[in-house]
């Protein structure tokens, strides 16, 4: 009896190695078909799940309590475990060089905790080569074991989309990869149990690696033309959301649109990538270019805003300015790697510290990583200036009297930033200067 059997009969466990976006809705996934260990290092984050709660609010509350996933902090319940998904985040240092702090201790800690007859599947996004370069070395130093001989290793990347309740890890393809044809196969058979979509069997690990690192860099990069376009068309007087709906009646026109990239991965993965080029002596020229539009649109946005309240003859300095939306994206309560807080901190160039109001954000997370404390909407009143900075649903239903009634009286003409163009600029004509990208 082969290890897929073993799972699906119970005799024996998957473990899921960090619970975060990603790896808790694969975690609730597979305990619909077999014996999972939910592991994480965030006791605080595991005492949760046990108590019922998401605070990711990716599966929602009620799933969580109906779950079968043994949640633990423990990481020597992960010898329970002979199939093993690893699923840490992989962000970029300040330099924007890759941070393998994270998959690097969960390969340790793994690794110390690894016994005979596993396997070992990341779904991190990396560049090519880390799984088996950089995470075996450490599995193998750890375990004492040998790779190939003990145990085995796969790589699946994640390809879930935080927020997104239609593309879910059952509806979307899943690329699956082994060091050899029986790990890959083994690897294959698991990720069916739960992916209603089915899988793809890519050729190598190092081509599964490279599939997933190009999606979100080729994203990044449509993005930053989009985002290009809107400054170019902004210089003309052009409206850049009309302009997309007009080319977008063509069929083969692809349908992006210019905003803030922030998260884990479209603002991250391409400097994974980029980075191994320049390790094997190629400096990328679109790739980087792209990334480098991008990173700066919070800036763009926060000196349209001083622009706009000099239009209207507001005073910069002192302005009172509400920014609604804190998230990287909607309805998603994470704010790491926000592109918001580049706005935020443009504006305190100029003087300004504005109001952040974020219903659906996780306010302790937000505070403890930026140090800005959220407001309720109640109270965005008597406002110099306001910026909608996030699509959350909340912002969505806002009518125009409530819109007005977050500034103040005086103003004749009132500065309303709409990053995502989420309103109807036609009724933002007269007593207003409405901008978007």
């Amino acid at each position: 009896m082969g290890l897929y059997e073993k799972l699906v009969s119970g005799e024996e466990k998957l473990s899921l190695v960090g619970l975060g976006y990603v790896g808790m809705p694969i975690a609730v996934a597979f305990a619909k078909k077999i014996k999972v260990v939910g592991f994480d290092l965030n006791k605080e984050k595991i005492g949760l799940y046990q108590a019922g709660v998401d605070p990711t609010n990716e599966v929602g509350a009620e799933v969580i309590k109906a779950t079968t996933v043994d949640f633990t902090a423990d990481a020597s319940r992960l010898r329970e475990a002979r199939f093993h998904i690893v699923a840490v985040p992989t962000p970029v240092n300040e330099d924007h060089t890759p941070d393998l702090t994270p998959v690097e201790g969960a390969s340790r800690l793994l690794g110390q905790n690894l016994e005979k007859g596993s396997v070992v599947v990341f779904e991190s996004t990396v560049y090519p080569g880390v799984t088996e370069e950089i995470c075996v070395p450490i599995l193998e130093k750890e375990s004492g074991l040998k790779c190939g001989v003990d145990f085995k290793i796969g790589y699946s990347p994640e390809r879930i989309n935080p927020g997104d309740k239609v593309h879910r890890l059952e509806t979307i393809t899943k690329i699956v990869s082994g060091m050899d044809a029986e790990t890959l196969d083994t690897v294959a058979k698991v990720y069916e149990l739960v992916v209603e979509a089915g899988v793809y069997r890519a050729e190598s690990i190092k081509v599964a690696e490279a599939a997933k690192v190009i999606e979100n860099s080729q994203r990044d990069i449509n993005i930053a033309f989009m985002n290009e376009l809107s400054i170019i068309f902004h210089k003309m007087g052009i409206d850049t959301k009309a302009v997309l709906e007009a080319a977008g009646t063509k069929w083969n026109f692809l349908k992006f649109a210019p905003g803030l990239v922030g998260g884990h991965c479209i603002g991250v993965d391409p400097y994974y990538l980029t980075y191994k080029a320049d390790a094997l002596g190629y400096h990328s020229r679109i790739i980087l270019a792209g990334r480098r539009i991008n990173d700066d649109m919070g800036r763009y946005v926060a000196e349209n805003l001083v622009k706009n309240l000099i239009k209207t003859d507001i005073p910069v300095k002192g302005a009172k300015v509400a920014i609604l939306g804190f998230t990287f994206k909607e309805n998603c309560p994470d704010t790491r790697n926000t592109k918001v807080i580049d706005i935020y901190k443009e504006l305190g160039e100029y003087g300004i510290t504005p109001m952040v109001v974020d219903p659906a954000a996780d306010a302790e997370e937000a505070k403890r990583l930026y140090g800005i404390t959220f407001r309720s909407l109640e109270d965005v009143k008597e406002m110099d200036a306001v910026i909608v900075a996030v699509a959350h649903s909340e912002f969505l239903e806002l009518s125009k009297a409530e819109i007005a009634g977050f500034f103040h009286e005086k103003h004749k003409e009132k500065v309303l930033m709409d990053i995502k163009g989420l309103f109807n600029k036609d009724e933002y004509g007269e007593g207003y200067l409405y901008w978007r990208l």
